[in-house]
């Protein structure tokens, strides 16, 4: 990887003097330099590297190495998407739907709306309707009935 790449050198020479510390480096014509420094300013230097070769370490186990397109994300989905045919499938079943519900009778249709689109269990549509909570369960029922037996002649046919 370019970013590992040092535009540097680190020495440490033991000598009869004593230690020397240089960096060495080329300049942006190719030449090479080398310049001494003190032992402080390189350990500085040498705490650098291991921070920021700590750092690469740590992107390089949490970075994720693969591209993050639509198929790697459709397979950690925990619901696949619907394909486009599944959609047109859906929206026709809809609007059959509720072609169905509309052509059901003024009672029936307000009741069943009342029970599965807006969730009031019979007592509350018979309360609404003053009737009791049978006669609201036998009109949703009915228009249910009605429902299926049109909608499984049609996904049947």
């Amino acid at each position: 990887m370019a970013y590992r790449k040092k535009a540097y050198t680190l020495k440490e020479e033991i000598r009869e003097d004593g230690i020397r510390y240089s960096i060495g480096f080329k300049d942006g014509q190719g030449n090479y330099h080398e310049l001494e420094v003190s032992e402080q300013f390189f350990m500085e230097f040498r705490q650098m590297e291991r921070r920021n070769r700590n750092l690469q370490q740590w992107d390089e186990r949490h970075r994720e190495f693969n591209e993050v397109w639509e198929e790697t994300l459709n397979r950690r989905a925990l619901r696949l998407p619907k394909t486009l045919d599944e959609l047109l499938m859906d929206k026709e079943r809809d609007e059959l739907l509720y072609r169905l519900i509309d052509g059901l009778p003024e009672i029936q249709r307000r009741r069943f709306l009342l029970y599965y689109d807006y969730g009031f269990n019979y007592y509350q549509i018979g309360a609404m309707e003053h009737c009791n909570a049978s006669a609201a369960r036998n009109s949703v029922v009915i228009a249910r009935e009605k429902i299926k037996a049109q909608m499984e002649k049609y996904l049947c046919a």
